[in-house]
């Protein structure tokens, strides 16, 4: 993987990791989360109108990534309800390279190899450690944390065939975040029987930014998985459970316990043994 490739990632895990502070600190974290992903689809519509659509061959998967992208949402939802961002997230964005790696596998072909297993090891390892004691979530905010790296994993996977039969990234990554992002907001008319709210003050500010930044984020993501592997952009990409970590300590004030700190180290070196791959 390049440098240019890796240097993208690591900036798109640093603004994932941002967004989701700001879903977890905001009152209302459905409504956040519908109008970050409605912000990042009107962001993207012009880019997706002049690139153009991708191949027919790769309809398919955008459409299934972006309902698979509806379960996420509420999953994370339901998982930042009680639990922590410095427990949780790690939870979610943990598992998500070891099953994107095993998904690849399946699907695609792409065996890991020997640091990949490691990698396997050590974020199976850091997800217990997360899970396990007294800074753990409570067992629902654990499950739907789980729940949340399956659904991203999913979408990956499916993002990661997608593109590379969309024969343009470019066009493929802006019209996955016009039609994820639409339908999200629509999930959110359906559940809550009425639109989103218009965003206002300090916190409608936070969550427009956070929605360009966010779209920008995913589309480096699925650009990459046209030049990489699945599992190791999942990997790189996922660093940014360190951030969220120090995001949750200084910014939330969310207490790091030595487990908790212990367990996100053991999750980041097998990220890393995975981006190895």
């Amino acid at each position: 993987m390049s440098p240019v490739v890796i240097g993208l990632l690591l900036a798109s895990a640093f603004v994932h990791a941002v967004w989701n502070a700001i879903i977890r600190s905001g009152e209302d974290r459905f409504w956040s989360l519908a109008i970050i992903c409605l912000v990042g689809a009107m962001a993207a519509l012009p880019f997706a109108i002049i690139l153009g659509l991708p191949a027919a061959a790769s309809w398919p998967y955008l459409i299934l990534s972006s309902v698979l992208q509806i379960g996420y949402c509420l999953f994370l939802v339901r998982a930042y309800r009680d639990g922590d961002l410095s427990s949780v997230y790690p939870i979610a964005r943990g598992s998500a390279p070891l099953l994107v790696t095993l998904g690849a596998a399946v699907v695609a072909g792409e065996l890991p190899n020997t640091a990949g297993l490691t990698g396997i090891c050590l974020v199976s390892s850091g997800i217990l450690l997360l899970t396990l004691g007294s800074s753990r979530p409570d067992a629902k905010s654990t499950v739907a944390a789980f729940a949340t790296g399956v659904f991203i994993a999913s979408y990956m996977v499916v993002d990661g065939l997608g593109v590379r039969l969309s024969r343009s990234a470019t066009s493929y990554a802006a019209w996955q975040a016009v039609a994820a992002g639409f339908l999200i907001p629509v999930s959110y008319g359906v559940i809550r029987r009425r639109a989103p709210g218009l965003p206002r003050g300090r916190e409608g500010a936070l969550v427009v930014g956070a929605g360009v930044l966010g779209t920008l984020g995913y589309c480096i993501a699925v650009w990459a998985m046209s030049r990489s592997t699945m599992g190791g952009v999942s990997a790189i990409r996922e660093t940014s459970i360190v951030f969220a970590a120090l995001i949750g300590t200084f910014v939330l004030n969310e207490k790091m316990t030595p487990q908790k700190f212990l367990g996100v180290l053991v999750v980041a070196a097998g990220v890393v043994c995975l981006s190895a791959r």
